[in-house]
């Protein structure tokens, strides 16, 4: 039963270090995801807005790397680490992302399948994402309207955006999965991290980053960005935000959060 086992039982010491196994990793995980249900409407809806807001900052951050980098110099690698930024403010400061809840809400419906808990992962699902998306949206709109960065800023957040959106919608889905699946296990990794959550929240971000792979938060600054602009039509961009939502899904409740479960079930 969770809770049932004490902390001295759960840690294990190995090599002069504490370690929580996995069944203690999944409670913790779960009870996060458990408070999570009990926060109102406009705690919920406050919080996802300032993620959607923060996120922006990956995009920021990105170009800023590509308008700076060396003349004729490949400055992809370096130019990605610009990427982890954005998600560096939303995971630290604790604010709600809707991927990350694709494994944090969904690991007490695995132990307890209920109603109550469908109907509430609708819910928290529903708000999270509506405000994480009114977030980018508004930055989107204050970039295109707003004196914010100068011509030769914007061009840069405009070329980074092409090469993450304007890709055939029908590999959208596909590359979404390892985007779910990276966030996902940065989430489970993160009540063992201590000291080292930076690393952490860099390394699997990097990782999204480097691959190409479509995360619906990060990507919809750079979808709403190039609708704004006329680079792409309503119809590709909304068809990337579902299909990259329905990706990251998967990746994170259909992959890890069921391996996640399958591993622990019987130390329940």
């Amino acid at each position: 039963m969770p809770g049932k086992t004490t902390d001295q039982e759960a840690r294990k010491e190995e090599g002069g270090k504490l370690r929580l196994p996995s069944s203690k990793i999944y409670q913790l995980i779960a009870k996060e995801g458990r408070d999570e249900f009990e926060r109102p409407f406009q705690s919920l809806a406050a919080s996802g807005l300032v993620a959607g807001l923060c996120i922006s900052f990956s995009l920021f951050c990105e170009g800023f790397f590509k308008l700076h980098a060396p003349e004729g110099a490949d400055f992809y690698l370096v130019e990605n680490l610009g990427y982890t930024v954005g998600f560096l403010i939303v995971v630290l400061g604790r604010f709600q992302l809707f991927t990350e809840n694709t494994i944090t809400v969904i690991l007490p419906l695995l132990e307890e399948p209920s109603r109550n808990h469908l109907v509430r992962i609708a819910r928290l699902w529903s708000v999270v994402l509506a405000f994480n998306l009114v977030g980018t949206f508004l930055v989107a709109v204050m970039v295109s309207h707003l004196p914010l960065f100068s011509p030769e800023q914007i061009e840069p957040f405009m070329e980074v955006s092409r090469h993450a959106v304007d890709r055939p919608l029908g590999d959208v889905f596909f590359q979404a999965m390892p985007a779910g699946f990276l966030i996902a296990a940065m989430v489970w990794m993160m009540p063992t991290a201590e000291h080292s959550k930076v690393l952490v929240i860099a390394a699997m971000t990097y990782l999204i980053a480097i691959g190409d792979f479509a995360h619906v938060i990060a990507g919809s600054v750079e979808a709403f960005l190039l609708m704004l602009h006329g680079d792409i039509g309503l119809g590709h961009g909304l068809g990337y935000l579902i299909l990259s939502a329905a990706g990251n899904i998967i990746g994170g409740t259909g992959v890890f959060a069921m391996m996640a479960y399958a591993q622990v079930r019987e130390e329940m």
